[in-house]
């Protein structure tokens, strides 16, 4: 079989795992030497998911709803690691490759956009060290003022750079202050395989969040929380992580009340699913998916042709 690579995209609460789940189990039960190929196994492109003991406030797939379909990098690193996306590209492509080689089709899915990118467009990162000292200066900043630095200091990056995420303005800072240049262009090193997009898109987004939020809460996302506090993971660094770890370890800290909590966190990700889907928006590339059916069509297509 031709190198393929199937990738989900889309909004948190869109039901991207579900889906995966359905077309690996679909690709399973059709696979054979006959086809050229013997099933599925799946990648996962989540910033936080990567952690382990970050389950419930990261929406990870248990091991029940896994239905014995292969996953990978899932729960490789401690949450007092620094893991970034120079760091998942390297392993995410020896993973895609090794998946392949065995006559199986990889579905890479996730909601980090860049993670996704990293892979599909073989993004070369600039070669410069973490500068934590640096970091933690600039993490100080509102990011109204990071992005305003930004755009003196190279008005080229303010143009593309998502101008609400932190972590991303952050990052293009150290490069300019390590350097004494502005960001150098993006540079590919195009993935060898052919490659599918499927996007999923809902409507009712807002209530989605809102249902699986409330859901969570039910689950023991504050217990997982102060497991995370209580085996060394600090304050700093659960706030750092971002949405349900950085809300949950504020209430935690009596820095706002449980109400507060879920209403700021409700707030947040929405907007986090609104930024999602205006990264992903870019990428021409997506065929937006409605429903099973049609993922399925197209998907049987691109692996058969």
């Amino acid at each position: 079989m031709k190198n393929k690579l199937l990738v989900i995209v889309g909004p948190t609460a869109s039901g991207k795992t579900n889906l995966s789940i359905k077309l690996a189990k679909k690709f399973s039960a059709l696979g054979g030497s006959a086809l050229g190929w013997n099933g599925a196994e799946i990648v996962s492109a989540d910033s936080r998911q990567v952690y382990k003991g970050m389950n419930i406030g990261t929406g990870k797939i248990t091991k029940k709803e896994m239905q014995s379909i292969p996953h990978h990098l899932l729960d490789i690193v401690s949450p007092k690691t620094r893991f970034d996306v120079t760091k998942y590209k390297k392993k995410a492509l020896r993973i895609i490759k090794d998946i392949q080689k065995r006559d199986k089709l990889p579905i890479l899915i996730g909601g980090t956009g860049f993670y996704i990118q990293a892979i599909t467009d073989g993004i070369i990162f600039p070669q410069v060290k973490p500068d934590w000292k640096l970091r933690s200066s600039l993490e100080k900043k509102d990011i109204k003022d990071l992005f305003k630095e930004l755009k003196s200091l190279d008005p080229q990056r303010a143009k593309t750079i998502e101008k609400y995420n932190k972590r991303r303005l952050i990052r293009a800072l150290e490069i300019i202050k390590k350097t004494n240049k502005p960001v150098p262009k993006i540079k590919n090193d195009p993935i060898d395989s052919d490659i599918l997009i499927l996007g999923i898109k809902k409507e009712e987004i807002k209530e989605l969040i809102k249902i699986r939020l409330l859901k969570r809460l039910r689950q023991g996302m504050i217990a997982e929380v102060k497991r995370l506090k209580q085996s060394g993971v600090s304050w700093k660094r659960l706030e750092e992580f971002g949405l349900e770890y950085r809300y949950i370890a504020l209430y935690l800290q009596k820095k706002i009340t449980k109400e507060e909590m879920i209403e700021k966190l409700q707030k947040e990700i929405e907007h986090y699913a609104k930024r999602q889907m205006t990264w992903f928006k870019r990428d021409k590339r997506i065929h937006w998916i409605k429903n099973y059916e049609k993922a399925e069509k197209l998907s049987k297509c691109f692996i058969n042709k």
